[in-house]
């Protein structure tokens, strides 16, 4: 067996272990308190990776907790050991679909939202894929408390773009929108954080756009997304 599958197996076998991790755990919804022994807000970070903003976030805010989701047990093995490492109560991973959030959490459960350096899905075929489509949207809406926000960091111009254009046809709150967040010195201790994925800077855009938003208390019927999908058309090149 060639090594680096024989260390990807044992991080597996490990990560059986961790008591900070859930693998498509079962009965969790509305037990987030139990697990954290403590009724303090929860954000989640999805696709985690490597769970390098949870880890971050979680030192900043002891009085927070913290989730990281994503399906790939590799990279969640590597932020789940630091965080055991660093004595991190308060941060842990959720291994699952995002697009199966609902199953683990109640309405309401969830106050924030980070979404960093997500993969942009930048072929217009795969536009319901971004996690900031409407369709995400809807499934985060079923969690959020009123009012909760979502944060988007990402090195894509485009899929900062086409977050603004959703966030302005469906009518959310924008309550922060950086199109440069190192534009200045004067930048915030939660998005000095910085994950593998923005150190490599793949779209080469050498910038880091950032919005935060809220989520209006309806966002709309599928005619609005066939509107969008209409506007993407005229702007997005064809795949």
């Amino acid at each position: 067996m060639p090594a680096m599958a024989q260390k990807k197996l044992q991080r597996f076998a490990e990560l059986e272990t961790f008591p900070n991790v859930l693998q498509f755990p079962e009965n969790m919804a509305g037990n987030w308190k139990d697990y954290f022994s403590n009724t303090n807000p929860i954000t989640l970070e999805l696709a985690c990776g490597k769970g390098e903003y949870a880890l971050g976030l979680g030192r900043l805010y002891p009085l927070r907790n913290f989730i990281g989701v994503d399906l790939k047990g590799n990279r969640l093995w590597v932020g789940a050991r630091k965080a055991l490492q660093e004595n991190l109560t308060n941060v842990a991973f959720l291994r699952t679909q995002i697009d199966q959030l609902n199953q683990y959490f109640t309405p309401g459960e969830v106050s924030e939202i980070w979404i960093t350096f997500p993969d942009p899905q930048l072929r217009l075929s795969k536009a319901k894929k971004r996690l900031t489509h409407p369709k995400f949207l809807r499934l985060y809406q079923q969690i959020l408390s009123p009012g909760g926000l979502i944060h988007l960091k990402t090195d894509s111009p485009d899929l900062y773009r086409f977050t603004k254009l959703v966030a302005e046809m469906y009518q959310c709150p924008i309550h922060t929108d950086l199109d440069h967040v190192f534009a200045d010195n004067n930048v915030s201790a939660e998005l000095s954080i910085k994950t593998h994925y923005e150190s490599l800077d793949i779209a080469g855009s050498n910038r880091v756009h950032y919005l935060c938003f809220s989520l209006p208390v309806s966002l709309g019927d599928r005619e609005k997304d066939l509107l969008l999908k209409e506007k993407l058309i005229a702007h997005e090149p064809a795949d």
